[in-house]
Formats: structure tokens, C-alpha cells, sequence
């Protein structure tokens, strides 16, 4: 049996050199890249997080990396210069998304707008949720949502903040932003049901986000290859899996929704809600704890947000409005920093190649899946003086803001596949953030030194924070 394995492994190795020998042919210019191994192509020198192993390779290659995931080329830019010419020059030409095999399954055969090939469906759909989901009117609508949730995260926080004990901002800022989600989905009040349990809801978005995310061999290798792999592995085990118990809580949910009275039909729920919750509010939410490590990390910068918050904001507010949101410049200045250091998706969703185009004087082949590294750009010492620090000041006296159309700052994407949730992930992120810095001051336990704070990244999509973030808080008084 393994001497039938090797010998069919060896066969697909020279097939493999022949097909990528005629696919790319010597006389165009592809990019440089590390050497591969017959039939596995680079994939043995990914290991640990995927964006922090190809920025280490670029630094050795350059800003336009060619590497091979199986039979797969995959191009990696790494500066805002090629990530122009990518998601700009060449929009059109790379606007389509790989058909990965995690992504199909939890998209429901890619149905979901972020994953769903470029064409005709994909625009009515962009249409669709551009006027049901994130228009400005449905924004302004929303807003009471995203107040009331506003109120409920400060009411949590401050039981903790009258007996002096640790918040696990992880945790509550995820009820903050999810809550938000739920609600504009269902419209119910989740808080208020006995039905839904919000740790379950974290734990299962997290195991479809790893599914999604994970490396398949199906999606590298030709079909029976990579279909005997992946089942040897028991990764298609794991991908069913997770995506079978996401499906049963998503029905019960619904099932439970018509019971109050609701039986208007909202199957195709599943799939929005998913998709609401693993960009706009992990994303927010991730973006809110990495920054409010970073304050912590930075008692100067803290101050000086706070400062302006309470001196614009007045004392003794009761509550945080929208309207106080356009009214504290430097938090705005803070939260560029934060996704600039730390970008919620640190590689963008991939696209692929639609017909061969030229990147930085190098051919990308057709059919090339496509990674844009923001976390390489964001660190990139030829766009940012002392790029490994934290100085929200660097965006004092500049016009850079992350709507796509500035490239050394792409934390929602650019062109015509960018984030279409981002004014919502944006209006929650604001909120939560402007509510835990206008009512409570934040401290370190006891014996707990800002040296002592664990830096290290987790996560497959989103990168958050390793460790949670742990902090003591305390009701401001004027």
C-alpha cells in the first residue's frame, strides 16, 4: 500500500513538471520565489501564521513573490506599489475568487458575496446587499441598535468596575459587536432569549473561520490526489464537521425565530449572518482589542485620547451618540495606527487571475491565486518611519485613510472586491471603543508590569490577540 502511494506520487511529480513547465514557459519574466519541492511546491515552508511566514519570504524575494501551492501559482505582493498595480491597474483582471474547497461548503456553494465568482450574480448581489444591508439610509436606521448595545456594554463593564475585578475585553467587546449583528439580521434581541448562547455563537464562527481558512489539498492537488489526502488527514472530517453543527445552530435559530411570530422565510440568513459576522464584527472586534492593547502599552497616547474625548464630549454624559463620533479626531488617528500595525485580515481574501497581466515588470500568469499582505505593507520601513512603532501622530498631517484608496493602508481592501461591510464595521468599532475610553479608566492587575503584556497573534482570517486582554477598569469621575 505505501509502495503504491510513493509510485503514484511519483508519477503526478513528473506530470506536475511537464503541465508547469508548458504553462509557464522561460521566455516571460516570472517572479522570483523560493525553490519548491515536486509536487508539493512551497507549501513545507509555511508554518505558523501564513502572513507572517510569507512577509519573512518576501524580505528574501521581494515585494512580488512567485511560490506554488501544489499545482497552484500563487503570487504574493507585498508593498503598496504592487498591491496598486494588483488591486487597481488590474482590478478587472483579478477580481475573481479561487473556488477553495472550505469556502464552497460554508458558503453554501458560494453564495456568500466575498467568495462568489465574478459576473453577473455577483453584481446583483452586490446591488442587493449594497441596498438592503449598507446603505447610508440603513446605516442611519440602525444607529439605535448600535447605541443600545452602546449602553449594554457599559452596563456589564461597570459591575466590574464597582467591585474591581478583570474584564476579559475579548469577551465583552464580542457581545458588543455581535449583538449589533444579530440584530440587524433577526431583529430580536438575543440578550433577551434563552435560546441562543453568545460563547457557543464565538466558538462556532471560530471553527468555520479556521475551516474556511485551512489549507486543503483538494484545492492544490489533482482531484484523486488531493481527495485521498484530505480524507487520510482527516481534514474533510474537520470541514463537515464544523460546518454540520454551524448549519443545526442556524436552523434552530431560525426555527425558534418563526416561533415568536416572525414566518416571513429567512433561510438565506445563514449564510448573511456568517458572513456579517466574520468580516465586519470579528474584525471590529479584533481591531478594538488590539487597540486598546496598544493603548495600554502606551499610557502617553491613552492620556491624550482620553483627554480629547472628555474635554469635546463634555462631563457627565449619560451615553455615547453617533454624533460624538465625528467629534474626537485623534481616536480616528489612533484606530489608522491600530490597522495599520495590526490589520484585522492581515492577507486579504484571495482573488485569481482572469487572464495574464504584468505586475512590477514580472508576468503573473493566468489562473494565479492572488495574496495582498497588509501586515508586510503596514511594517514596510520605505512607507513608514519607524514602522514597527506605535505613533498615531504619523497621520497627523496626512490625507491616507483606509477606503481603498490609498495602498499602504488597505484593512477592508480596495477595488471592486473590497469590504462592502465597512461603514458598519467601522460605526461599531467607534462606538465600542469611544465607550470604553469615555466612561472607564483601565489599569493593569496587580503585579502586572506593561512589559509583562503577551504580543503574540492567533487566528486564521482575522489575527487577534493570542492572549487575552485582561484589564481593571474604573467608572471616570469629573
Amino acid at each position: 500500500m505505501i509502495m503504491s502511494i510513493y509510485l503514484y506520487f511519483l508519477f503526478i511529480s513528473l506530470l506536475v513538471l511537464i503541465i508547469f513547465k508548458k504553462l509557464l514557459p522561460s521566455k516571460r519574466k516570472l517572479p522570483p520565489g523560493p525553490t519548491g519541492l515536486p509536487i508539493i511546491g512551497n507549501l513545507h515552508q509555511i508554518g505558523g501564521l501564513l502572513h507572517s511566514t510569507l512577509h519573512k519570504l518576501s524580505l528574501e524575494h521581494g515585494p512580488v513573490m512567485l511560490l506554488r501551492f501544489g499545482v497552484v501559482p500563487m503570487v504574493v505582493f507585498s508593498s503598496k506599489e504592487t498591491a496598486k498595480e494588483a488591486l487597481k491597474t488590474h482590478d478587472l483582471e483579478t477580481c475573481n475568487r479561487p473556488k477553495l474547497v472550505g469556502n464552497g461548503l460554508f458558503t453554501h456553494n458560494f453564495k456568500d458575496i466575498g467568495f462568489t465568482q465574478y459576473g453577473e450574480e455577483w453584481r446583483e448581489m452586490k446591488k442587493l446587499v449594497g441596498l438592503e444591508l449598507f446603505s447610508p439610509q440603513k446605516q442611519k436606521s440602525f444607529r439605535y441598535i448600535r447605541e443600545e448595545e452602546g449602553d449594554l456594554l457599559v452596563k456589564e463593564i461597570s459591575k466590574s468596575a464597582q467591585t474591581q475585578t478583570l474584564v476579559d475585553l475579548r469577551k465583552a467587546l464580542y457581545s458588543f459587536a455581535a449583538g449589533v449583528i444579530l440584530r440587524l439580521a433577526f431583529g430580536q434581541n438575543f440578550h433577551e432569549c434563552d435560546f441562543i448562547d453568545m460563547d457557543r455563537v464565538e466558538v462556532l464562527v471560530q471553527e468555520a473561520e479556521t475551516s474556511v481558512c485551512a489549507l486543503a489539498f483538494t484545492d492544490f492537488f489533482p482531484t484523486g490526489l488531493g481527495w485521498l489526502v484530505d480524507r487520510i488527514s482527516g481534514q474533510h472530517s474537520r470541514m463537515n464537521k464544523a460546518f454540520s453543527r454551524l448549519t443545526s445552530f442556524f436552523q434552530h435559530v431560525i426555527d425558534e425565530h418563526k416561533k415568536a411570530g416572525q414566518t416571513q422565510d429567512r433561510s438565506d440568513l445563514v449564510s448573511a449572518m456568517l458572513d456579517m459576522i466574520n468580516r465586519p464584527t470579528k474584525s471590529g472586534v479584533t481591531t478594538m482589542i488590539w487597540t486598546m492593547t496598544e493603548l495600554t502599552r502606551h499610557p502617553r497616547i491613552m492620556n491624550k485620547l482620553q483627554e480629547e474625548i472628555r474635554t469635546k464630549l463634555g462631563s457627565n454624559k449619560e451615553r455615547i451618540t453617533e454624533e460624538d463620533l465625528e467629534k474626537v479626531e485623534y481616536m480616528k488617528l489612533v484606530i489608522k495606527e491600530s490597522f495599520r500595525l495590526h490589520p484585522p485580515a492581515p492577507l486579504l481574501l484571495p482573488r485569481q487571475t482572469m487572464s495574464e497581466i504584468e505586475v512590477h515588470g514580472y508576468t503573473i500568469p493566468k489562473n494565479s491565486m492572488i495574496k495582498i499582505n497588509t501586515y508586510a505593507i503596514g511594517r514596510d520601513p520605505k512607507c513608514w518611519t519607524k514602522a514597527e512603532e506605535f505613533i498615531p501622530e504619523r497621520f497627523s498631517d496626512t490625507s491616507i485613510n483606509f477606503k481603498g484608496q490609498h495602498f499602504e493602508l488597505l484593512p477592508f481592501g480596495a477595488g471592486r472586491r473590497s469590504c462592502p461591510g465597512m461603514a458598519l464595521g467601522m460605526a461599531n468599532l467607534e462606538l465600542g471603543l469611544l465607550n470604553l475610553l469615555y466612561f472607564f479608566d483601565w489599569s493593569l492587575p496587580n503585579g502586572m508590569a506593561i512589559e509583562d503584556i503577551d504580543m503574540d497573534e492567533a487566528g486564521d482570517l482575522n489575527i487577534a490577540k493570542k492572549v487575552p486582554l485582561e484589564l481593571v477598569p474604573t467608572l471616570h469621575h469629573w
